[in-house]
């Protein structure tokens, strides 16, 4: 296992305490009621047939963000099939894996880089030999080269090229979900919302069947969820999001500690927890919206077990949350405190947290 470095970790958001940088249904359209309300229909062509996604994020291909493109094999890895299977022993079916931009297209509106695209279709190739769900996750916080989305070096059009690019090579709805991108904190709430809906609205134009996650704005965090960033919250931005095939679902994440951004290795009281997602959990009723919880994570102290557990307690029994991939696992993560990657003493104690929510 090779320890990760300043070059090789690369969640931004996460990592940051440890000094790192910025670092993964072909079903009927069902009627989901929850008492007197109803929630967004989830319409053919989803991931797994319409069961619940539960699973983790493969870390790996997003690493060195700072070594553009960087050299596989040494500054980023994709993941291995026998993770998945391990994975999969344990219940879960779905894996999400985030990835770079700038590595799968170079230049902004050209074509993708043949060997990247490859390796992410190799891994959806391995995905769907296991009859599990992969979620593509563009990992790039709403920015292209440290540009963000929306600004004159990269427009809007910019995003929709690259999912209007990506989408042909992933044809089969069944073993793979679209991500149209991690956090995107680097533009506003809006004109994130703004942004998601034209995308979407590109992806369907062109015949896109796959299931698509919509992130919220900003870090996607279901405690922030109500907090207005210019004057509009996510609630606001995304209480009328739509998709043409009805075949989606509004991306959230969640983490533990005080300030909820998954930099430290203490968490709050669970109670406050199980607030949060209850308070998104209606918010999703009410507006008929569906959710999928794509990050949360946590170090496997006592205190921070009851939170975990609070966190996804938060998703289970209700027809308003389609489902959740912890963050992470990978094999370069190391000593990564919220890592669930099996070691030689087995299976991470958050692992038993998660297998009771499956």
């Amino acid at each position: 296992m090779k320890i990760f470095s300043k070059s090789t970790f690369q969640h931004l958001d996460h990592a940051r305490k440890f000094g790192l940088s910025r670092i993964v249904r072909n079903s009927l359209s069902i009627a989901l009621v929850i008492g007197s309300c109803l929630v967004a229909q989830i319409s053919a062509a989803s991931c797994l047939d319409g069961k619940k996604l539960v699973g983790v994020n493969l870390s790996g291909a997003e690493f060195a963000a700072d070594k553009l493109p960087g050299t596989f094999g040494k500054d980023y890895v994709y993941p291995d099939i026998a993770d998945m299977r391990h994975f999969q022993s344990l219940g879960m079916n779905t894996f999400r894996l985030p990835f770079l931009w700038e590595r799968v297209q170079p230049q902004l509106f050209g074509a993708l880089d043949p060997a990247e695209l490859k390796r992410i279709t190799d891994t959806a190739a391995s995905a769907s030999a296991l009859g599990v769900c992969l979620i593509l996750d563009v990992h790039n916080y709403g920015e292209y080269r440290s540009n963000p989305i929306g600004s004159a070096a990269v427009p809007r059009a910019a995003l929709i090229d690259l999912w209007t690019r990506l989408a042909p090579s992933f044809k089969n709805p069944t073993n793979v979900a679209f991500g149209l991108m991690n956090e995107p904190s680097k533009l506003p709430t809006a004109e994130w919302a703004a942004t998601a809906q034209e995308t979407v609205n590109a992806l369907r134009k062109n015949g896109a069947k796959n299931l698509i996650l919509v992130p919220g704005g900003s870090w996607s965090g279901a405690h922030a969820w109500f907090g207005k960033d210019a004057g509009v919250s996510n609630a606001d931005a995304f209480r009328a999001f739509q998709d043409p095939a009805n075949n989606y679902m509004i991306e959230t994440h969640q983490y533990a500690d005080a300030n909820f951004s998954g930099t430290s290795n203490t968490c709050v009281d669970p109670a406050i927890l199980t607030t949060v997602m209850s308070n998104i959990t209606q918010w999703a009723i009410s507006t008929k919206q569906r959710l999928f919880l794509g990050e949360f994570g946590v170090q496997p102290n006592d205190q921070c077990l009851k939170a975990l557990t609070a966190i996804v307690n938060g998703t289970k029994n209700s027809a308003a949350w389609g489902g959740w991939t912890y963050w992470s696992s990978g094999r370069w993560l190391g000593g990564y405190p919220f890592s669930i990657q099996p070691d030689a003493t087995g299976d991470k104690p958050q692992t038993t947290v998660l297998k009771q929510a499956m």
